[in-house]
């Protein structure tokens, strides 16, 4: 299973699902404040950026991790000799 994340970068991907969901919620948090509480347009799009680009961040700096954490484990692994046990 290891062998699939070899030579991928994470931080692609977790700032992909970091940014779709940020701009989903920051649609519907920006036309709640829009509509609801008749909060200012420039106000209402600092938000929604703010939604928008902090999701993407911590996404990308999470995917950073995970991917320095597997190439410790693929490094360790062809070490060792690979996988000890076969799938069936």
């Amino acid at each position: 299973m290891m062998k699939h994340l070899q030579g991928r970068n994470l931080a692609h991907p977790g700032c992909l699902i970091g940014v779709t969901s940020g701009l989903i919620v920051g649609i519907i948090l920006a036309g709640v404040l829009a509509a609801s509480f008749n909060v200012a347009l420039n106000t209402v799009l600092l938000v929604w950026l703010a939604i928008t680009i902090v999701p993407g961040v911590i996404g990308w700096i999470i995917g950073d991790r995970l991917t320095a954490k597997y190439k410790r484990l693929e490094q360790a692994e062809q070490v060792s000799g690979g996988e000890s046990s076969t799938i069936s």
